[in-house]
């Protein structure tokens, strides 16, 4: 799948999504906001959930720079990675960080030279893990510290209780102890 300002693909399991506006340096613009919109429909239970940028990356909370706010879930999303304090500083400031302290923060995950490649690897790594623990723990981790230990614990019960015994669960096992590459199912 690819539009004009969002070219997506796929190979195993791994989503390569680029954004294609180089001679704008990628900014953001109607066409471009449309497209990723369209790419994320059509990748859902997916997301920015790990990120890694090039040390010399530069990085920035721009919107207050041009009199807006961040949206798309920004200020809900931004205090959670880096802390409150934090995210009021880049937001109301539009300060540009490097990767390096980008990482620092925690508003990203890791800096790599070779981000994309690095991040490919990384997805190709988590894709050959099987697919219903993978989102499991994704489900529990998303909802940690935004709900009571007690049922977080309950929440987890619930899971491992589906994965056990699962004909996943049980490649996974078999596959480690042939000491060979798993193959999943998508459907159980």
């Amino acid at each position: 799948m690819s539009d004009e300002r969002v070219r997506v693909e796929i190979t195993d399991g791994v989503a390569d999504v680029r954004l294609a506006r180089p001679e704008k340096r990628n900014a953001l613009d109607p066409a471009m906001f449309e497209g990723l919109v369209h790419t994320g429909e059509q990748l859902k239970a997916l997301g920015a959930d790990l990120r890694i940028v090039a040390p010399d990356a530069r990085l920035s909370v721009m919107e207050v720079k041009w009199g807006l706010i961040p949206d798309m879930t920004g200020t809900q999303v931004l205090p959670e990675l880096v802390g409150r304090d934090v995210a009021k500083e880049l937001t109301l400031t539009a300060r540009v960080v490097s990767g390096t302290e980008a990482a620092a923060l925690g508003l990203c995950t890791r800096t790599d030279p070779e981000p994309r490649e690095a991040a490919l690897a990384l997805a190709r790594e988590i894709a050959g893990r099987s697919p219903h623990a993978v989102r499991a723990a994704k489900r529990l981790i998303d909802v940690a510290g935004r709900v009571d230990l007690a049922t977080g614990f309950a929440a987890e019960q619930t899971e491992i209780g589906a994965l056990i015994g699962s004909p996943n669960q049980v490649e996974a096992v078999t596959a480690g102890f042939e000491k060979r590459a798993p193959v999943f199912t998508e459907v159980e």
